[in-house]
């Protein structure tokens, strides 16, 4: 199945950080933060506002970066048995160099 986001929205796949133990003590996965880095995986269309002097969703981020996205934005897609995460251009809050 291929996913396209529409407007200015990114398809992100989330990056699990590795896990890290100490000592014997089990995290269960329930308790565990939602990761807030991914890498883009495909990028919406450019929406362009007459009076608006931002810069274009295409300049910002392309497909294969990572990307830190807000903690609670977006919305979590299933596909083939992989999660991603659709957000707003709002919500892409740093780009990984």
């Amino acid at each position: 199945m291929n996913i396209h986001p529409i407007d200015e929205r990114v398809l992100i796949r989330p990056i699990e950080l590795e896990e890290r133990k100490v000592g014997s003590i089990i995290i269960p996965d329930t308790a565990k933060e939602k990761p807030q880095m991914g890498e883009v995986v495909a990028v919406g269309d450019d929406v362009v506002h007459e009076k608006e002097t931002r810069k274009k969703l295409s300049e910002l981020v392309k497909v294969g970066d990572r990307v830190i996205y807000a903690k609670y934005g977006g919305t979590e897609v299933k596909v083939d048995n992989i999660e991603y995460l659709i957000v707003s251009r709002n919500d892409i809050l740093a780009v990984v160099k």
